[in-house]
């Protein structure tokens, strides 16, 4: 059977473009694979080349300043209680805390707190010591009451140095403490004002203690040695500035005022009777 020539023409047309069709995809995956090809070999020759020359990060000194004020905060031991918790106010009330227990596991703890009755009992975190005080919170040398919505601590006491035992004997405390320091005589209430300088030591903000410094002969002769920092006033720890103004004003003649000092490694309890002229 024999087509006509004008068809025969046109099913060679259609099977010619069909091959160019074909021909052309092919060409085009070649030429997608050739350009791939060629930015694997792009990329393996110089990896880093196209981008600059790469260099690691350099190390970063901060100041002294910097470094300073970094490492006021540190606490390798983790002693220290968060930053908003040595925020508060050292308490007025007639408290005394004698132990502390903390609790790793749960972040609670107790402590055994004494009222002005000096009757010492244990409370647990949340436990009311007194009217409308609460036990917040426990650390490792206070607590933290809640009274009537306002956060106040309360430190360890540490003015006592020696516990009596039944048979009359003098057996040391729980902490290692140094033999309470007297003078060799009575001072008087203006030897005191001039002889000893008094600073106030300053930790995170927080006043912790007094530096005494020596000014005349009326510190050594008041029972006090270089280097000594008061840390309690007649059983009340030092936190705030009023402390240092209450201090002064128990200077005056014919007073008694129990001092607890830090005296190095250890601490002492320094009791004066100030004389008059």
């Amino acid at each position: 059977m024999h087509l006509p020539v004008g068809e025969a023409a046109r099913r060679w047309a259609e099977r010619l473009r069909r091959m160019d069709g074909a021909a052309i995809i092919e060409k085009l995956v070649l030429a997608v694979l050739a350009i791939q090809a060629a930015r694997l070999l792009w990329i393996l020759v110089t990896p880093v080349g196209s981008f600059g020359i790469w260099s690691g990060s350099q190390a970063q000194f901060p100041s002294p300043s910097a470094r300073q004020a970094l490492f006021a905060n540190f606490d390798p031991f983790f002693r220290v209680a968060p930053q908003q918790e040595r925020a508060g106010v050292v308490t007025s009330l007639a408290l005394t805390l004698y132990g502390v227990r903390l609790n790793e596991g749960t972040g609670l703890g107790s402590a055994i707190i004494a009222g002005p009755d000096d009757v010492q009992n244990s409370f647990a975190v949340g436990d009311e010591i007194t009217s409308g005080v609460i036990l917040k919170a426990v650390a490792f040398d206070h607590v933290t009451i809640d009274r009537g919505g306002a956060e106040e601590q309360l430190f360890l006491d540490q003015s006592q140095t020696a516990l009596e035992t039944s048979s009359g004997e003098t057996a040391a405390a729980p902490q290692a403490e140094a033999a309470p320091a007297r003078g060799r005589d009575n001072p008087t209430a203006d030897s005191i004002k001039q002889d000893v300088g008094i600073t106030p030591r300053t930790e995170n903000g927080r006043i912790t203690g007094l530096i005494l410094t020596a000014k005349g002969p009326g510190f050594e002769n008041a029972g006090f040695q270089a280097g000594d920092i008061i840390t309690q006033v007649d059983g009340q720890s030092i936190g705030s500035a009023s402390d240092l103004q209450a201090l002064r004003s128990k200077i005056a003649p014919g007073a008694r005022v129990s001092l607890t000092v830090e005296r190095g490694a250890s601490t002492a309890t320094i009791n004066l009777m100030l004389q008059g002229q």
